[in-house]
């Protein structure tokens, strides 16, 4: 009894110390990943970094030396808001910053005046100012500058006079200048996008590929581990939106990036079908898995037509790094939807069917970021499918 003791316990401490290096292993992977992650942020925000910095010294300097301002703290406050606030949307939030800081001067002047200052009347100048903000916009650098200016003005003003122009003053130089440093120091929209897209695309491909192994093995653990990875693309598909908008941002207001447009309006097409084809792949595998789960058939051509998916985003993310645009990524969709017509042909029960009308979307979504029109993909897909089903049923071979 005592040897087969002291053996239990040695095999529970070596299964425990297993657990641990799992378990160490895992935490060290998790951190490497989250790092990655985290640089792919820092270089895709570095240059707003850079352009706060120079931004607020400029707007310091603009407002000390030349307006002669003798603590110029909301120029180059309003310069970092403006440029911090949202990639790419500079210009409207500038308008909204000094939209809210008119807002938060109309009552809290008009307040002060009549019921003087205090703890309550400071929170009931920020409350009306705020409501006016939301009235004149839906949120955001409005109501965050109505709210601010409403506490300076509640506060700072029984002390120091004059306030009012120069805070208005300020928030002209800071917008102006963030909007000026922006086309000076632009992004450089294809590098920017490129940075952002790379992630997303190895990732979206991989669980491609994932996906359609486990289709072709009935692995049902495996398709919905892939279905529910597709949805947590959501945080790089964020961050390729957000670089997106950079670049349009960049090659609309600044001169040395206006060569870049229709390169520009390729990959904001690109990204925009991208995303739609995403959401068709999350529904596609989450009823190719429930197919699998429900024991319905599943042709061979499902699992094919997923691989050629996988196969057709990794040739159109290289074409669009290289500028070489060939037909190649364009007839990898085009047999995708040959398989999903022959698995159509050889029989499909519920979920199988929803499998094969969800590949036509999504290949019609791909030929899309392409640059097909609507009627034009639909039109291609449809006779390419109805082709491929009626010559896999006149010919089962």
């Amino acid at each position: 009894m005592a040897a087969g003791e002291r053996i239990g316990s040695w095999a529970r401490g070596a299964a425990g110390s297993a657990r641990d290096r799992v378990a160490g292993t895992v935490a060290a992977l998790s951190v490497r990943a989250d790092w990655r992650e985290r640089r792919r942020t820092l270089e895709l925000y570095a240059i707003l970094a850079v352009q706060a910095g120079v931004a607020a010294a400029l707007a310091w300097w603009v407002a000390h030396n030349l307006l002669h301002h003798p603590s110029p703290v909301f120029a180059p406050t309003a310069a970092v808001g403006t440029i911090a606030a949202a990639i790419g949307r500079r210009t409207r939030r500038t308008v909204e910053l000094l939209l809210g800081v008119l807002a938060g001067l109309l009552v809290g002047d008009a307040l002060i005046a009549v019921i003087g200052t205090g703890p309550w009347q400071t929170g009931t100048v920020v409350t009306l100012a705020i409501l006016l903000a939301l009235s004149l916009s839906r949120g955001g650098q409005v109501v965050t500058q109505a709210g601010g200016t409403a506490v300076l003005i509640a506060t700072l003003a029984p002390v120091q006079r004059g306030l009012e122009v120069p805070r208005i003053v300020d928030a002209v130089i800071g917008g102006v200048t963030a909007v000026v440093v922006v086309a000076v120091l632009p992004v450089n929209p294809v590098r920017i996008i490129q940075r952002a897209a790379r992630p997303l695309f190895a990732a979206l491909i991989q669980h491609l590929h994932d996906a359609a192994e486990g289709i072709s093995h009935g692995d049902y653990p495996a398709v919905a581990h892939a279905r529910d990875a597709l949805g947590g693309l959501d945080p790089q598909l964020k961050l390729l939106n957000d670089a997106v908008s950079g670049a349009g941002e960049a090659v609309a207001i600044s001169p040395a990036r206006w060569h870049r447009r229709s390169e520009f309006e390729h990959y904001e097409r690109g990204t925009r079908y991208l995303a739609l084809a995403i959401r068709g792949g999350q529904e596609m595998l989450r009823r190719a898995a429930t197919a699998i789960r429900d024991d319905e058939p599943v042709p061979p051509g499902l699992a094919a037509a997923v691989h050629y998916f996988g196969d057709a985003l990794a040739l159109l993310q290289v074409e669009a790094e290289s500028g070489r645009h060939t037909d190649r990524s364009e007839q990898l969709i085009l047999k995708a939807v040959d398989r999903a017509a022959e698995a159509y042909a050889e029989g499909v029960g519920f979920s199988g069917s929803v499998v094969v009308a969800q590949i036509r979307t999504v290949a019609t979504d791909l030929l899309r970021s392409l640059g097909c029109d609507e009627e034009e993909a639909s039109g291609v897909i449809r006779k390419r499918f109805d082709a491929q089903h009626e010559t896999t049923e006149s010919d089962p071979t």
